[in-house]
């Protein structure tokens, strides 16, 4: 019992810190900016959107003993291209370089202007490498090493900020539909799309540490969860406070990155930025690590390991490191339309498989199901960046960016009944 309780721990720690990380940081912040006097709904929309979600793809996962059985029932081929692409957006196209961006952008331009943008990557990735090259150690190297000290400083930084904070809370909304907002930028951490990828390092994880059958590996993992969930909860809540409280200093113009900066050199003064450059560097650290690990390994396993790990953790590294001088605006700008079009079919793999007695639907339930939500994506964001289809506009949900829900649910149901009424004919 001792061993399950020091073991759930680890992981649940691991996992916090996997989910915490680049977008984690700067996203609550200006939430609770933009919320004003409605920054708690914010909040809650954009936990909702980031860990509520994320929860359902781990327990998605849990079900079907893996992230590969997850999609299987799309075929092999339309599966192992959804795992790649989800991959590779969590991987080294977007996720692994914005970690690098914000590591620099938050961590180092802070304190100084003269180390190069490229040479800090050069040199961000290298660590990543060098702790990724022992893949059974990156839950334990995350878990018992580097969350204590991210927790540590977190919670300096919030203590700090709400006994003493650095102004009052505006008595109304600074934007409208602040509930959007949350939704949209819990969108934007990826969580969803990194759980999909985490699942593997996790569940190997559980079973190195002694949990073989899924039912302890279930218990194990959905105590993890747990655990990491209230952990992020916390740590989210304060942070869009300490944003509510910036009204009488900052308005919605000001960027991301510099309103976190801002506010941390408010609260605890020239000396707070250097505790916040080390936040920031073991969330992004974390992060990566459990990036670059997960992808690695699901690239060996595509390749039946004829390639090996530390190849594909190498050549992620390189690809993040070129990428991610773009800086940390530009990343989430280019990411933004890509989730839109990947996250609704996802999330209705996810959805299916949680709400299906068996592990999955029927495979033309399923195919009608995810096809429908990946083309209703796609025009969506069509509309989003060209204007191109206004009358979608008129969905139910389009604001909050669930427009894709109701066409799929039309098409499922239409299959469930086509199914039905074949079985009783």
């Amino acid at each position: 019992m001792k061993k399950l309780y020091k073991d759930t721990l680890v992981i649940g720690f691991a996992l916090f810190s996997m989910l915490f990380g680049a977008g984690n940081l700067i996203f609550p912040p200006y939430l609770g900016l933009e919320g004003g006097s409605a920054w708690f709904t914010g909040f809650i929309c954009y936990f909702i959107a980031d860990v509520g979600l994320a929860l359902l793809a781990l327990l998605a996962i849990l079900k079907c003993s893996g992230s590969k059985k997850l999609t299987s029932g799309l075929g092999r081929k339309s599966s192992t291209a959804l795992l790649c692409i989800i991959t590779l957006c969590i991987g080294p196209l977007v996720a692994v370089p914005r970690t690098a961006a914000t590591t620099y952008e938050l961590s180092i331009k802070p304190l100084t202007s003269h180390i190069p943008a490229f040479a800090f990557s050069i040199a961000f990735f290298l660590l990543i490498f060098i702790l990724c090259i022992k893949e059974s150690a990156v839950v334990d190297i995350v878990g018992k090493i580097l969350t204590p000290g991210l927790l540590i400083g977190l919670l300096i930084l919030i203590v700090k900020g709400i006994l003493s904070p650095i102004g009052e809370i505006s008595d109304v909304p600074l934007v409208s539909h602040v509930a959007d907002k949350g939704i949209q930028a819990g969108y934007q951490t990826l969580d969803v799309l990194a759980l999909i990828v985490f699942g593997v390092i996790i569940l190997k994880t559980a079973d190195e540490k002694g949990y073989h059958t899924q039912k302890e590996q279930t218990k194990i993992v959905t105590s993890s969860g747990m655990i990491a969930c209230i952990g992020l909860f916390l740590t989210y809540i304060g942070l869009a406070y300490l944003g509510a409280t910036a009204f009488s200093i900052f308005r919605t113009e000001i960027n991301r990155s510099t309103l976190i900066i801002s506010i941390v050199k408010n609260i605890l003064g020239q000396p707070g930025l250097v505790i916040f450059s080390v936040v920031v560097a073991l969330a992004c650290i974390t992060t990566a690590l459990a990036l670059v690990s997960s992808s690695a390994e699901f690239f060996t396993e595509l390749f039946h390991e004829k390639i090996s790990y530390k190849y594909f953790v190498a050549m992620i590294c390189i690809i993040s490191a070129l990428l991610s001088i773009v800086g940390l605006d530009a990343i989430i700008l280019v990411a933004s339309p890509v989730l839109d079009i990947i996250y609704p079919p996802v999330l209705t793999l996810i959805l299916l498989t949680l709400l299906w007695r068996k592990n999955q639907p029927s495979k033309l339930v399923l195919h009608a199901a995810v096809t429908s939500a990946f083309i209703m994506s796609i025009l969506i964001t069509a509309d989003n960046l060209w204007g191109l289809l206004p009358m979608i506009q008129h969905l139910p949900f389009y604001s909050i960016g669930f427009a894709w829900v109701l066409p799929m649910l039309i098409c499922t149901g239409i299959c469930i009944l086509l199914e039905t009424w074949q079985h009783n004919k």
